[in-house]
């Protein structure tokens, strides 16, 4: 019997996990192990909140809609997700990390529609701007390429 993978929006990606059955054996092995760690009842691990405005879609005086993500050295991108509507955007990317570069690029073979910006190096401490237009209604995975099997991925909604 022959398994078929789920697309992924980033088919150059290697996958971490183990195939089939090994994933759930994996798994039980490590809830058994965490189980047996504390003693008491788990606790909820309480996400960083994100620092105001980021990820906010604001409208610039000009009618374009603006957003900020921030990059950092622990490999996400803050928020990994907003949406837009149809039309012009303007995104800018600050690397806040200590000593770490980054970057983001859109991945043409899974975008409803192409998008032909991107920020291909962004040193630490620094901030970029690009400036694109989208009118496809969809999911538009992004991701720093240097690290993309870190998990440092995204997605940009064009809402309908």
């Amino acid at each position: 019997m022959t398994r078929s993978r789920p697309s992924s929006p980033f088919p150059f990606a290697r996958s971490w996990r183990a195939p089939g059955r090994g994933r759930a054996v994996a798994l039980a092995a490590a809830l058994v192990l965490l189980t047996g760690c504390g003693g008491g009842a788990a606790q909820p691990v309480a996400e960083a909140p994100i620092p105001e405005g980021l990820g906010e879609v604001t409208i610039a005086e000009d009618g374009v809609q603006e957003v900020t993500l921030q990059t950092q050295d622990d490999y996400v991108f803050t928020p990994d997700t907003f949406t837009v509507a149809p039309g012009p955007v303007r995104l800018t990317l600050v690397n806040v990390a200590e000593g770490m570069p980054h970057n983001l690029e859109f991945t043409d073979e899974e975008l409803p529609e192409p998008i032909d910006a991107g920020i291909s190096m962004l040193a630490a401490g620094e901030e970029k701007t690009i400036e694109f237009e989208v009118s496809t209604p969809g999911e538009y995975p992004f991701a720093c390429t240097f690290h993309l099997q870190l998990g440092q991925v995204g997605t940009m909604t064009v809402s309908g």
